[in-house]
């Protein structure tokens, strides 16, 4: 069986090695002309590193870990309201043993794959016909091609995804911005992630990782839609004047902003879709269920589902019970995941100094380990709670 995959982050390259593996044929498609080696830090939890142990790559990915001790809420003198470490909530906290960079994960999965797989750089899907016995594809710049399948995997704003999906894709908003991108290491930054607020509702959050630098996100609320639309210099000087006088280390943030090889800007949502497959083609990842950064589990859902999918695709004689079968399985984890209140972000990023001064005080009792693990009932959406099946070859 011939599968085209369109997207190379997670979801893609991970759904390849499982379909090579069950004997089938993938070839991944990406726009970007080369594997994009940016992007912040990603976590490794519960049936996510089920599925990563399950692939053998544990112990690569371990060499790879950012070795972030945990993350801290500082004020604006700098001084330590709170800290969480990796050991907290049992492994569900904010910061997991596994942390790995977004990009040092795909490479990991690219490196796996790339020798048995087909990757095709540089290009991207125009046009899917569904004859009912295969998908005739068009791409931007290669020749048209037949699959057997077409699985995008290629993120929450995939334009492929809307040649199919568009009629019944909708996008839940929260009303938050996010800016990430590199920056040079300071002595300051050691190996916490610090996380600092500013009245206005705004986030700067700085965490170190392995490759000598710093990773920094911008995170602000604001009911003004569609800033992720603008060209970078534009989006890039609106972050400067919003974060003027943020106070902190944010002068030193917006000093290196212009200089970020990898600075991505985007408005966070989550993805619902009614039914996750049409026909032949289907979706995984964020394309299908992105429960957005809120939620901690984009890396987990987006491992999980690659691997259901292809097992069910190994296990089942037809592609459509196979499909059936896979959103039958994650449905309930997806929507587990995605439940995250409207009030979170709002609750994270205080408009006013009092409201900032409550935040570090209800972190400082979070802290405790009794009262976090309670607190993760309601805020953290359990990163196993699914009866992950096994299959044969897995």
């Amino acid at each position: 069986m011939r599968v085209l995959i369109s997207g190379a982050s997670i979801a893609g390259p991970a759904l390849a090695y499982w379909l090579r593996r069950y004997g089938m044929t993938p070839t991944v498609i990406e726009r970007a002309p080369e594997l994009r080696p940016g992007g912040q830090t990603v976590d490794l939890r519960g049936a996510g590193r089920t599925v990563v142990e399950r692939m053998g790559l544990e112990d690569d990915a371990r060499a790879r870990v950012t070795h972030e001790e945990g993350l801290r809420f500082i004020d604006r003198h700098g001084r330590v309201r709170a800290s969480f470490g990796t050991d907290s909530l049992d492994g569900d906290g904010f910061v997991t043993e596994l942390e790995i960079l977004r990009g040092e994960l795909a490479d990991l999965l690219h490196q796996r794959t790339r020798d048995d797989t087909e990757y095709v750089f540089g290009d991207e899907i125009t046009g899917l016909t569904d004859t009912g016995d295969g998908v005739d594809v068009v791409f931007r710049v290669g020749a048209a091609r037949r699959f057997d399948l077409v699985v995008l995997a290629d993120g929450l704003r995939s334009r492929t995804r809307d040649l199919v999906f568009a009629d019944i894709a909708r996008t839940r908003s929260f009303g938050l911005y996010t800016a990430y991108f590199t920056i040079p290491r300071s002595t300051s930054d050691g190996r916490w992630a610090r996380w600092y607020n500013a009245p206005g509702r705004r986030v700067v959050l700085l965490r170190p990782d392995n490759l000598g630098t710093t990773r920094a996100s911008l995170s602000f609320l604001r009911k003004q839609a569609g800033l992720e639309q603008g060209q970078i210099p534009a989006q890039q000087e609106f972050l400067r004047r919003h974060y003027a006088d943020a106070g902190w280390e944010t002068p030193r943030v917006l000093d290196a902003l212009g200089d970020s090889p990898d600075f991505y800007f985007e408005s966070i949502g989550q993805m619902r879709l009614k039914q996750w497959s049409r026909g032949r083609i289907a979706v995984v990842g964020d394309a299908a269920y992105c429960a957005s950064p809120l939620s901690g589990m984009g890396t987990s859902l987006a491992l999980v589902g690659a691997y259901v999918l292809a097992g069910e695709l190994r296990r089942h004689s037809g592609h459509r019970d196979a499909f059936r079968s896979y959103e039958t399985i994650m449905r309930p984890y997806v929507e587990q995941a995605q439940r995250v209140p409207w009030i979170a972000p709002r609750l994270a990023a205080p408009r006013t100094r009092a409201g900032i001064r409550l935040l570090g005080t209800l972190a400082g009792f979070a802290a405790d380990p009794k009262i976090g693990r309670f607190a993760a009932r309601f805020t953290n959406p359990p990163s196993d709670a699914i009866d992950l099946p096994e299959y044969d070859g897995s």
